[in-house]
């Protein structure tokens, strides 16, 4: 580095001597001194400051001078000079020539530039301080360099130009699996890299404009086409490495390298597409385009449809040979004349070797001397000679260049019908999708069409009940008045009566009432005829108040003359009280006048709406009409699918058992075995979905639309019977000679049983007349069988499993009440100590949490019961604990259910009791109460799995578990709930906090952030493997891997 610093100080185009001559020099001096100074000049003029491409000829000459010294000594010399260091573009021009000499220098470049590994590191460290700009694809290209070198000193059968043969390949990796696993790594490593310079280049320029036509983009893009060739080879051989590597390893071990593959497929095929879009690769290099999705490792036939990329340079229009490729004029010293060997041998064919003119050739003077026509035909002859020659020489170089032309012109006809076909499919495409987007549109604008109509129609319905709205509000304030004058009348009638006034007068009084009310009636007729049987009431009740009158008109005259006086001041106040009530009647005839032109002109409203509804109401009906014949096409479109899709999972199904079939007869299957166990649970699944296809099949001949049951009951089924023919043929393998061939005579019996029923089944016709009979008893023989060849338990694990099931039951039910009693008494607890918001949350978690307790203990109780009517049912002869030892893998699962049950009760009163303490989190509840609804399914499906359908214990059992959801679901509610109430009181006052405090508390946020994200993905890592964990540890404890479960 510190040649590098001091050479910062320097000119930057400084051509140096490279060597001086000295006096006596010899030709290899000269020649020497000669090559230096042009390498000095084409390194010079490859790498300098103008942000332009590097010419392809000054970097030729460096390539090609690596070959002639068999090395880099004279390029380093050069570079050490140039001050890298502090200019970007220099620095970038030098990475584009020496990445160009490792790939097609001489491979000695690379040992020799490992001398200067560290500088390229500290150079790359400096120019990685700056974070756009040169300075930043400088520090990732000089990475790039050293992980070039690095890789090629690691692997040295890799050339620099990373074309190798198949044959190669297999010998980089030694035949040794733990070499092409390393191999590939590297190849991720290097690849990385270059896809890395591929992105920072693309990052750095403004992509919305032409920058391939301009010279400083040029500039930027020129390495790339180095990048290219790097990165086809790269992916070429990782595809070929990673197949051969499935080959020899489980899939499981390569999962990250499928990983990273995927995530540099997805990178390269991008970048190769973007890249094959610019102007400026166009003319220079044809990029191959990736396939549409990745090699598919994990079928081994994939390795035959894979496509090795190709890149393409097409030929240069002049030849290197003919350029100028090392301009020396400066440089060359004119002292000393040097006459060209070309002109020389020239001169000597034309006019003969100095010996023609030595006056010391005796042969010439005595006349020998050849005469000159004799001498020109000679070298006529030499040089026809010589031009046969070079025309045999170009003869089989232009065979050789047209059998390559004609190869690669036979690749580019395939790729171009590949790419029609292609085009021809998208042309397909395009239409249909154009022809369904038509479609969409049009049955887009029919909604919209009828979304504004019944808008509109809304709307004026809505506006129609505003209106009727404020006419009934209008008619409540008339009938309110109404009553108000029919009470005031009902307490004149009462004063008339009270008071003794004579009877003349109260009977014009009577009258002048009677009027006003007949006048207001008449007024509330026409508006509403609802008043009718009102006003025919007040005439009842004033004919019964005339009889009260007539009644009282005796004792009227007996005491009129005592009341004389205060007759006459009752009188008065009635007048003006009729004075009154006259002004009011006016006014209320008024309102009713107005009233009744409003209903007038709301009614020829309504009706004008009502003939628009109309109308609109038959466009509606014109618009089903024809939506209707659109659904029975569609529906007879939907029926013919229908039956397809049923064809379609029939024919998979009778694939699946004729590959089940032919599984029994092939070589590879003999060293499969399997238990007599587990073929029994696989001929009892068998037999269950056989009774649902039964079922299905009756319910689509019933209703052909229940089609989704019947090919969903036809899948599973194929797969059951083929999973019951390969475990019967594995079964098979371990059992006595005798019972084999009668299982294998059963086994193939079933399949052929089942294609028939399926052969059936195909055909609309035969699909009623199918038989499932003879199938149900091939599996039932197969059970049969099964079923003999069962292994008995021993009497000491029969005793040890029937009291280990009651123990763990019992212990179950002990937790669940010891939870249950600790929950009622933290509720009593938590009424005493807390108040306000923290003890309705309180109360609620644990209210919520005795709910689950409850439904816990009832789901225990229903599965105790269960398992007795099991036990009871499916004993026969034998005791209980013999039925246990029996059944030891049912017996397993309840024991691990019922152990699963009462941890998790005892845990989420713990977390429970932590979270009405304070020191708890809402979400350890909310977990704990997973876990149980998780542990109280298992426990319900280990109960009911040898349970009779119709048992009623069964339908308490299944009632008891979705109690158990229920009240889980209610604590999680609850505990959501209450956190949130909680959260709420904590609130967020930012009033007092100045711009700087809230940008610092901004900055600490998004730091937080940040690092919950983080820990959040790691602990989800955890989680996933703590349950991995757990599903070994389940495994080997109750037997999951055991070879009688399965094939193996």
């Amino acid at each position: 580095m510190d040649r590098v610093k001091s050479s910062m100080q320097q000119v930057p185009n400084a051509i140096p001597k490279v060597i001086r001559r000295t006096g006596g020099a010899n030709s290899l001096e000269l020649e020497k001194e000669n090559f230096e100074r042009g390498q000095a000049v084409s390194i010079n003029k490859a790498i300098n400051t103008q942000e332009v491409a590097v010419k392809e000829k000054h970097a030729r000459t460096c390539i090609l001078g690596t070959h002639h010294e068999k090395g880099a000594h004279t390029f380093w010399a050069a570079v050490n000079r140039l001050p890298l260091s502090s200019n970007a573009v220099l620095c970038w021009k030098f990475c584009h020539v020496f990445h160009k000499l490792l790939r097609d220098g001489h491979p000695n470049v690379i040992k020799d530039s490992m001398r200067n590994k560290a500088d390229l590191t500290d150079m790359s460290r400096m120019w990685g301080h700056l974070s756009e700009g040169y300075g930043k694809l400088c520090s990732i290209y000089l990475k790039l360099l050293i992980t070039k070198m690095e890789f090629h000193i690691k692997n040295p059968r890799f050339p620099g130009n990373l074309q190798m043969s198949n044959r190669q390949l297999d010998e980089a990796g030694e035949n040794d699996v733990n070499n092409f696993f390393q191999l590939t790594v590297e190849m991720f490593d290097y690849l990385e890299c270059e896809l890395n310079l591929f992105l920072g280049v693309f990052s750095s320029l403004d992509m919305s404009r032409s920058v391939s036509v301009t010279a400083a983009g040029q500039c930027r893009l020129a390495p790339l086409i180095q990048v290219i060739l790097d990165s086809s080879h790269l992916y070429d051989y990782t595809v070929k490495l990673l197949f051969k590597l499935h080959s020899c390893l489980p899939a499981d071990t390569l999962q990250g390298h499928r990983d990273r593959f995927q995530e540099q497929f997805k990178k390269l095929k991008s970048l190769f597409y973007r890249s094959s879009n610019l102007q400026y690769f166009k003319r220079l290099i044809q990029i191959p385009q990736l396939p549409e999705n990745p090699p598919n490792f994990l079928r081994a036939s994939a390795l035959s449809e894979h496509i090795s990329p190709v890149v393409v340079i097409p030929a240069e229009s002049s030849s290197p040979e003919l350029e100028h490729v090392v301009e020396t004029d400066d440089l060359v010293d004119t002292d000393v004349p040097v006459l060209p060997a070309a002109l020389e041998t020239k001169f000597d064919d034309l006019f003969g070797t100095s010996a023609a003119i030595d006056p010391f050739n005796f042969n010439s003077q005595n006349g020998m001397r050849k005469d000159d026509k004799d001498r020109l035909i000679e070298q006529l002859t030499r040089e026809i000679q010589a031009l046969k020659d070079e025309l045999d020489s170009f003869r089989l170089e232009s065979g050789r260049l047209c059998q390559a032309l004609r190869g690669r012109a036979n690749e580019l006809e395939a790729e171009l019908a590949e790419q029609s076909h292609l085009r021809l499919q998208a042309a397909g495409e395009s239409e249909f999708l154009k022809a369904e987007l038509d479609d969409l549109r049009r049955v887009r604008e029919d909604t919209e069409k009828e979304q504004r109509s019944l808008t509109e129609i809304e709307k004026k319905a809505q506006a129609n009940e505003q209106r009727y709205t404020k006419l009934k509000e209008k008619y409540s304030e008339l009938v309110q008045s109404h009553a108000d004058l029919l009470r005031k009348n009902a307490e004149v009638t009462r004063q008339m009566t009270v008071a003794r006034a004579a009877q003349d007068e109260v009977d014009a009084v009577r009258r002048e009432m009677q009027e006003k009310m007949k006048a207001a009636q008449e007024v509330a007729d026409r508006q509403e005829r609802e008043q009718l049987e009102q006003l025919q009431e007040l005439q009842r009740e004033l004919v019964s108040s005339r009889t009260e009158l007539d009644s009282l008109k005796t004792t009227m005259a007996s005491s009129q003359q005592a009341s004389s006086e205060v007759l006459g001041t009752q009188l008065v106040t009635l007048e003006s009280e009729k004075a009154e009530l006259v002004q009011s009647l006016s006014k209320v005839e008024a309102e009713l006048a107005v009233r009744g032109e409003e209903l007038e002109r709301v009614q020829s409203s309504l009706a004008t709406e009502r003939e628009s509804g109309v109308k609109t109401a038959e466009a509606l009906q014109n618009q089903l009409n024809e939506k209707e014949s659109r659904e029975q096409s569609l529906e007879s479109q939907l029926v013919t699918a229908r039956w397809s899709s049923l064809q379609g999972a029939v024919e998979e199904a009778e694939k699946i058992i004729q590959d089940s079939l032919a599984q029994i007869d092939d070589p590879v299957h003999i060293s499969c075995t399997s238990s007599a166990d587990y073929l029994a649970t696989r001929c009892q699944a068998s037999l269950g979905c056989i009774d649902r296809l039964h079922s299905a099949r009756e319910a689509f001949l019933a209703d052909n639309t229940g089609v989704s049951e019947l090919v969903r009951v036809v899948t599973q089924c194929g797969h059951l019977v083929g999973d019951t023919i390969v475990q019967g043929s594995a079964t098979s393998h371990m059992v006595p000679v005798e019972q084999a061939d009668a299982l294998s005579v059963s086994v193939k019996a079933c399949g052929a049983e089942a294609l028939a029923l399926l052969g059936q089944m195909k055909q609309q016709d035969s699909l009623t007349a199918a038989d499932n009979s003879k199938l149900k008893a091939a599996l039932e023989a197969i059970l049969a069988t099964a079923e003999k060849l069962r292994p008995r338990g021993l009497e000491l694990q029969q005793g040890e499993l029937g009291d280990l099931v009651e123990q763990e039951m019992a212990a179950t039910s002990a937790a669940v009440e010891s939870a249950a009693t600790r929950i009622e008494e933290m509720l009593n607890k938590s009424r005493a100590v807390d108040t306000g918001i923290k003890m309705e949350v309180n109360e609620r978690i644990l209210a919520s949490c005795t709910e689950l307790m409850r439904a816990i203990k009832e789901l225990v109780l229903s599965s105790k019961n269960l398992q007795r009517d099991i036990v009871e049912s499916g004993r026969g002869a034998a005791s209980m604990k013999e039925f246990y030892a029996k059944n030891s893998r049912w017996t397993e699962g309840l024991i691990s259910a019922s152990k699963a049950v009462g941890w998790g009760a005892t845990v989420m009163v713990d977390a429970a009791d932590l979270v009405v303490q304070g020191k708890g989190k809402f979400e350890e509840l909310m977990v704990c109460s997973h876990e149980i609804a998780a542990s109280t399914a298992q426990l319900v499906a280990a109960s009911k799995v040898k349970a009779d359908k119709d048992s009623g214990n069964l339908h308490r059992l299944q009632q008891a578990s979705r109690g158990v959801t229920q009240a889980t679901a209610a604590v999680v509610a609850s505990t959501k709930s209450g956190k949130s109430q909680i959260e709420e009181t904590d609130t967020m006052d930012f009033s007092s906090m100045t711009l700087t405090q809230i940008k610092r508390q901004e900055m600490d946020a998004q730091v937080l952030v940040l690092e919950l994200e983080t820990r959040l993905q790691k602990e989800r890592e955890r989680l996933g493997e703590l349950r991995k964990k757990h599903y070994e540890l389940a495994g080997v404890a109750e037997g999951w891997g055991e070879p009688e479960e399965g094939t193996g």
